[in-house]
């Protein structure tokens, strides 16, 4: 598919998709939470409905304007799926939440990784594991919910000249979480972020899960 054929203004329409929604009634919940967001939050742009999905994620209209959305990560993001690139989280609930239908990108976790590192350095698993991953994350899309830690180290990577395709950066806290996010939002690099100290696995995860329903969207 070219890369024309993959950009997401066609997805702002008020028809509804839900890969996730295996029953009548649990589609009927989430296209009845979708129309409300609509009206709540606008459905200009793709943007949009990331904002639209992030807000039911957390049940407040307000995180819709917290979210950052920088050098279009949405195309980037539907281009890397097409690629089948590979998808790094930080934590295994963010994996978890991860939608696994409609695109053949494996989905890993970086606490799966570098534990050698975490106890020689005495850092985070989560940074320890992004270390570890450090080869692999050229063209890769990287969910970050819960750490700072480990977000600060894929953005001194990029630094390096590591170019991920799409980082989802929303973790959540009171401790280096607003400020990681801030450093992500000066970085060359597509990225959705949110201001501010909330954030968390429901945020990135739906992010990203927007994200593949408009690919699945577009494949059709």
């Amino acid at each position: 598919m070219s890369k024309e054929s993959l950009h997401p203004a066609v997805t702002t329409e008020n028809t509804y998709t839900d890969i996730g929604a295996d029953t009548p009634e649990g589609f009927s919940i989430s296209s009845r939470s979708r129309s409300l967001a609509r009206e709540a939050v606008g459905n200009a742009t793709p943007e949009d409905r990331i904002r639209q999905r992030c807000s039911i994620a957390v049940g407040d209209w307000a995180m819709a304007d917290l979210l950052r959305f920088s050098h279009d990560p949405v195309t980037a993001g539907l281009q890397a799926l097409e690629e089948g690139a590979p998808i790094f989280t930080d934590i295994r609930m963010v994996l978890t939440g991860i939608q696994k239908k409609g695109h053949s990108s494996a989905v890993e976790c970086a606490l799966d990784y570098g534990a050698d590192i975490s106890k020689d350095l005495g850092i985070t698993r989560s940074s320890a594991g992004f270390i570890a991953l450090k080869e692999r994350l050229d063209g890769s899309i990287i969910v970050i919910g819960n750490a700072p830690s480990a977000l600060l180290t894929v953005c001194s990577f990029v630094d390096e000249g590591i170019r991920p395709a799409l980082v989802i950066g929303t973790p959540v806290g009171f401790v280096n979480a607003a400020e990681s996010k801030e450093v992500l939002r000066t970085k060359n690099v597509s990225s959705i972020s949110n201001i501010g100290t909330r954030g968390g696995t429901p945020i990135a995860v739906a992010s990203l899960n927007e994200i593949i329903t408009m690919f699945t969207e577009l494949k059709k």
